[in-house]
């Protein structure tokens, strides 16, 4: 096992107006679970493919443990992948699947059969071990390429979308036994997905990537309680946070009809001299509000998931300009007692649940 940083790693593609990685400063510490998600073309699967040497590194540099691998092949870095595709042969049996890479290095065959049958015992493969890939389920055949690198022990797995290519029901099974599993191994891995739910259940931290930055890397409660910028606010948490931007007025931010209260001195450090600021909050903070009370809200949409209901809903009214707010409100409230569509609520946030933003820079204002 072993650390990896990544630093100041950059990869920029020919005729390409900006790196598809850009100047990259991450530390990852021996046996931690990382996992790198962002939208299609964030450049996640580009670090990964720099960290396995598929791709080359523009500049910067990229370290396994104490080891500079940046010009190294891939077969020197000691490094494991598990692919999005599986990438099995379809001619051999389960056994001589994940074996096949011992086998090229010279491993002895009693090593290799050990290794082999251990590696299936951890991923409940000992009665398909003689199966070919087209006998098995996509779930079976993600579990055999996860055997494949386990049988390595390498320094690092990475892991690029392996369960992209699983039913909604397998993903969440199978997310949970390779978390369960990494974690046993006590093995450094690298994960990415465009799932953030995927990422907030399986990740020690999470590198939240776009457009080749790094915008934020932390625990999944950090991210979720204090996102360093909107995007992050908007991307982490399913549904979405509720993000608006209104007129600063006395007391707090014109919404609609209904003013919601900010303190002074964020909105003196928010609003940047523009009169404007974006603040934002999570469904299941939004609390329904007596009458004269909270933001008018009219509602749209009625999403009933049993345990709970989601209100998609928009302020009612007009702002001081004229303007209508056609920004979405999603509110999670109990299902039971829900209101009907094209029924005006009001909402109210409470104090703790409000996160104030730049609306020039989109940071966040602690």
């Amino acid at each position: 096992m072993a650390s990896v940083t990544f630093a100041q790693a950059t990869r920029a593609y020919p005729r390409t107006e900006r790196p598809a990685v850009d100047a990259l400063d991450l530390d990852i510490a021996d046996g931690e679970f990382l996992v790198l998600v962002g939208p299609s073309g964030c450049g996640k699967s580009t670090s990964l493919r720099m960290l396995a040497g598929l791709e080359e590194v523009d500049s910067g540099s990229v370290l396994i443990g104490e080891r500079d691998v940046t010009d190294q092949p891939p077969k020197d870095r000691d490094i494991a992948m598990v692919f999005q595709s599986y990438a099995l042969y379809p001619h051999m049996t389960v056994e001589q699947n994940m074996g096949f890479a011992l086998k090229l290095s010279g491993v002895p065959k009693a090593e290799i059969a050990r290794r082999v049958a251990d590696a299936a015992t951890i991923l409940d493969l000992e009665d398909y071990l003689q199966r070919r890939p087209k006998a098995l389920s996509g779930g079976q055949r993600q579990r055999v390429a996860m055997g494949r690198a386990i049988v390595r022990k390498p320094q690092v797995f990475l892991m690029d979308e392996p369960l992209s290519n699983l039913d909604a029901k397998l993903r969440v099974q199978t997310r949970t036994q390779i978390a369960a599993l990494v974690r046993r191994l006590g093995t450094t891995t690298v994960y990415v997905t465009h799932d953030q739910v995927e990422a907030m259940t399986m990740g020690d931290r999470v590198a939240v990537l776009k457009d080749g930055l790094l915008l934020q890397c932390d625990t999944p409660a950090t991210l979720y309680d204090r996102p360093a910028n909107v995007f992050v606010a908007g991307f982490i948490g399913s549904p979405a946070m509720n993000i608006l931007t209104g007129d600063v007025v006395d007391g707090g931010v014109r919404l609609g009809t209904a003013v919601l209260p900010v303190p002074r001195d964020r909105l003196a450090r928010a609003s940047a001299g523009t009169g404007r600021v974006t603040v934002g909050f999570r469904p299941e903070c939004l609390e329904l509000a007596g009458p004269g009370e909270g933001i008018p809200v009219v509602v749209d949409v009625v999403e009933q998931l049993g345990s709970d209901a989601f209100l998609h809903t928009t302020p009612a009214g007009e702002d001081a300009h004229g303007r209508l707010h056609s920004s979405d409100v999603v509110v999670r409230t109990e299902p039971r007692q829900a209101p009907a569509v094209g029924q005006t609520v009001r909402l109210r946030v409470p104090g703790h649940a409000l996160h104030v933003f730049d609306p020039v820079s989109q940071a966040r204002v602690d």
